[in-house]
């Protein structure tokens, strides 16, 4: 008993002698608090930050102690003091940079002195790039996003109060929408090595990890990416970049000094507006003409995207005698768009660097990012003791109202009150769901839950030549096996042609796994099987739209769309490894029925005269035999050099700086269940894009192909070109903008097509005025098919996108053959928003 009762002083005695607090605030000389002022422990790269308040807080043993306080702007104040079991309270008052004006005589016409001191950091920025050649550091990361104000609608959508409740606004809509916080180890070497081990990480009102990657923003590069490529694409240039007195005003504020050391104070100036610059105040230290601290400021004429304003400060430190890195970074931001006016900031506070580790061999390997397995598990007491920069007081009361209403809510997720409120809650099928928006419901069940959706009726409609009026219904059932730890989807389709009165069904049933195995490995498998009858298209990669082809169709006569009926059976299967590489292999039964035109309708009927037969007649002159095709197909792909994010039970890919390779196979089996069919052709296919930084982005597809063998081809199993007769612009990588649709296909033992685009972001735009304030930006490329030197197309574009956000208008000159040139405009989606619709619609589609 005697030693459990001394076992436990020792504890109690440690934890004391560990728990002491060192708390305060920082004013300036107003007693105005200073936001996220660095304290430092002298000597070390231990300290804290103070809060958008100026409080700051951290804990140390007894002993005695020289705090440092650091402000951009401002006079570094240090402090003593001593701990001797009592917590202490320390206020600094920081008082503006008192500038010294060195004894320089100016002729008439001479340079202004930051000029000298900025060309000999440029000569030294490579160097300090470089200085080690590996580091070790922790990163604390606080994350915060506050809303000022959220109106009633976002673009014509009204917002629900049951969801701005949910973001935790109050009643004049404003609030935080997001806090978090994290604790990441990180290991660098060089070049460009990286590996990071999330310790722990909070988000408030759920468990998430929170916002846990350190921006490592560093003015040594000449190209500085800021937050996130989505602000600006083509990245800022530094202020001591190599070309940077080509971009740059430089006026010398004066000099002061620290710990005996000299340090300039630099006025940074853009030269031109709307290029990608900063502009604020950069703080160079004298005879060895490195980065003492910035205060750095970009908007809207810096090509500044989504974001209104963002500011970074940063605050070096030596940690060895001749290397120094950043202790302190903050970024502040506002967002004010759509009616919507929100700011936020990210603080990083970086300690225990080592710039002299030894790594184990293979410890760089292509997974950079791991999260602890506790990381979301950390205890209150935990972040209390290891935050460095206290919470304010609405961030206190965000984390405990918003986490006790996420831990209430799954403690009773699957309480019969919760599933009863739950089923309540989605309320009675209504006419307008069944006719309009489509009805998705969820089955509330705690043993065996499920959802299901039916398509709206209205929104099925469609309209052809061949069927005439068309309803095609579809919805879905999805439930998680448990056992088999797979979702099963179910997918029926009917499709009733009014025209033709033909019912077409058919059924989808897809097992989807995506599941951590015994060996902690993610197991990524789609099984999918389906049958009936259906309608389908010539061309498989026909982009084709059914609602597109009805409206052209009506108002115009133009029917572009060409369809056969077809009883089938298919089955697939589909696996992605961890790697990176993807395998996909089908079969595909066919028994091919062909379709008149029965109905010449069109709203005008002048425009009748421009129907055109239910098949592809500008490369058959009749209507198709029916017939029967039996397929194979396989494919393998992959992204080499592909780096991930391992979670605790997932692993995700973030991309590689190598294009995607995939090859794919098909053969037409003959004579085998009835088949009519002999062929095999082949596909090789290169996509990719790169980010080149000031000189925009490019992407491309390159594909090579060809028939082995051709022995016994019908028209849908060529090789079609996608074309596009309508003024809005389909798939741009997939898609021959002024080709005219079904007029191109090929069986030949070789061919090849291009896509390429090369978006400007901003480049030559930010020179003409109108142009360079609202942000609109260059896109030019080509597009070509080459099956042999009389059958050949290419099409040059030059376009303008981020047309408010999202349009895009291209000016294409297209040459078919040896043809004259034609010349036409596509419109199409294009630019931030945009750009990311446009990308979403083609992975849904696809």
């Amino acid at each position: 008993m005697k030693s459990v009762f001394l076992f436990l002083s020792l504890v109690i005695s440690i934890t004391v002698s560990y728990s002491q607090n060192i708390y305060g605030v920082v004013y300036d000389e107003k007693d105005q608090p200073l936001p996220f002022s660095s304290i430092l422990l002298k000597g070390t790269t231990r300290g804290a930050s103070a809060n958008n308040k100026g409080e700051f807080a951290f804990n140390l043993p007894a002993g005695t102690y020289t705090l440092v306080c650091q402000h951009v702007g401002y006079e570094k104040q240090e402090m003593k003091v001593i701990l001797n079991g009592k917590d202490v309270e320390i206020n600094f008052k920081l008082y503006p940079q008192q500038l010294q004006l060195k004894e320089i005589v100016i002729k008439s016409g001479a340079e202004d002195p930051a000029y000298e001191i900025i060309r000999q950091a440029i000569k030294k920025r490579d160097y300090y790039f470089k200085q080690v050649n590996a580091f070790e550091c922790e990163a604390y990361i606080k994350g915060l996003i506050k809303l000022r104000h959220l109106p009633n609608k976002i673009l014509g959508q009204k917002i629900k109060q049951e969801d701005k409740k949910d973001m935790g606004l109050d009643s004049t809509n404003k609030g935080i929408i997001f806090l978090s916080e994290s604790v990441t180890k990180v290991a660098m070497q060089q070049p460009n090595k990286i590996k990071l081990e999330v310790v722990s990480g909070r988000q408030s009102g759920s468990e998430g990890f929170g916002f846990s990657f350190p921006t490592f923003i560093t003015l040594y590069q000449n190209n500085v990416k800021m937050f996130t490529e989505r602000v600006n694409p083509r990245g800022f240039i530094s202020p001591i970049a190599d070309g940077a007195l080509n971009y740059y005003k430089f006026k010398y504020l004066g000099s002061f000094y620290e710990d005996g050391k000299e340090i300039n104070s630099i006025r940074v100036t853009p030269k031109r507006s709307f290029e990608p610059l900063f502009s604020g105040i950069i703080n160079i230290t004298e005879d060895d003409w490195r980065i003492h601290s910035c205060d750095l400021l970009l908007t809207k004429s810096s090509q500044l995207e989504i974001i209104d304003t963002l500011q970074l400060t940063q605050i070096y430190v030596p940690v060895t005698k001749d290397v120094w890195r950043v202790k302190n970074q903050v970024i502040y931001f506002n967002f004010k768009q759509f009616g919507i006016d929100a700011i936020g900031n990210f603080v990083n506070v970086y300690s225990k660097y080592n710039v002299d580790p030894h790594f184990p061999k293979k410890y760089f390997d292509r997974t950079i990012m791991t999260f602890d397995t506790a990381a979301t598990k950390k205890t209150k007491e935990y972040w209390d003791t290891i935050r460095p920069i206290p919470l304010e007081p609405e961030e206190i009361k965000d984390y405990r109202v918003k986490d006790s209403i996420y831990k209430a809510e799954k403690d009773s997720a699957f309480t019969k009150h919760t599933l009863d409120s739950l089923r309540k809650k989605q309320g009675n099928i209504t006419v307008k769901q069944v006719f309009w928006s489509g009805i998705n419901r969820t089955h509330y069940d705690s043993a065996h839950p499920f959802n299901w959706h039916a398509d709206p009726l209205l929104r099925t409609v469609q309209y052809n030549t061949a069927e005439g009026l068309v309803i095609d219904a579809s919805g879905n059932y999805d439930k998680y096996l448990k056992k088999w730890r797979t979702n099963l989807i179910i997918t029926p389709e009917i499709r009733y042609g009014f025209g033709n009165t033909h019912l077409n069904p058919s059924l989808d049933i897809t097992f989807r796994t995506r599941d951590m195995t015994e060996d902690k490995k993610l197991k990524r498998e789609v099984w999918h099987f389906a049958g009936g009858k259906r309608v389908s298209q010539f061309s498989k990669e026909s982009n084709l739209g059914y609602l597109g082809n009805s409206v052209s169709t009506l108002l115009y006569g133009e029917n572009y769309l060409k369809i056969y009926e077809n009883w089938f059976a298919n089955m697939s299967f589909s696996k992605r490894l961890e790697s990176g590489w993807r395998f996909t292999i089908s079969a595909l039964y066919e028994d091919r029925i062909p379709l008149i035109n029965t109905t010449d309708f069109t709203i005008f009927k002048k425009d009748t005269i421009n129907l055109t037969p239910n098949y592809p007649y500008l490369l058959m002159s009749s209507q198709f035999e029916r017939h029967q095709a039996l397929t194979a197909y396989a494919e393998i792909s992959v992204k080499p050099g592909q780096r991930y994010i391992q979670f605790p039970k997932n692993r995700v890919a973030i991309g590689s700086k190598y294009p995607t390779f995939t090859l794919s196979y098909e053969h037409g089996f003959n004579d085998v269940l009835g088949s009519d069919v002999d062929f095999d052709r082949w596909k090789f296919t290169l996509r990719d894009d790169q980010n080149l930084k000031l000189a925009g982005a490019i992407k491309y597809r390159l594909s090579i192909a060809g028939f082995l063998n051709d022995n016994k081809v019908y028209l849908q199993d060529y090789q079609h070109f996608n074309g596009n007769e309508s003024i809005l612009a389909k798939e741009y990588l997939n898609t021959f903008q002024l080709l005219r649709n079904y007029s191109v296909a090929t069986t030949a033992p070789l061919y090849g097509t291009l896509y390429f685009e090369h978006h400007l972001n901003g480049l030559l735009t930010n020179k003409i005025p109108v142009f360079r304030k609202l942000n609109w930006n260059l896109v030019d490329g080509v597009n070509a098919y080459y099956i042999n030197s009389d059958t050949h197309y290419a099409e040059v574009f030059l376009g303008l996108e981020n047309i408010f956000k999202v349009l895009r208008v291209d000016a294409v000159v297209g040459f078919l053959n040896n043809e004259q040139a034609q010349f036409n405009v596509r419109l199409g989606l294009g630019g931030i928003i945009g750009g990311a619709i446009s990308n979403r619609m083609v992975r849904i589609g696809r």
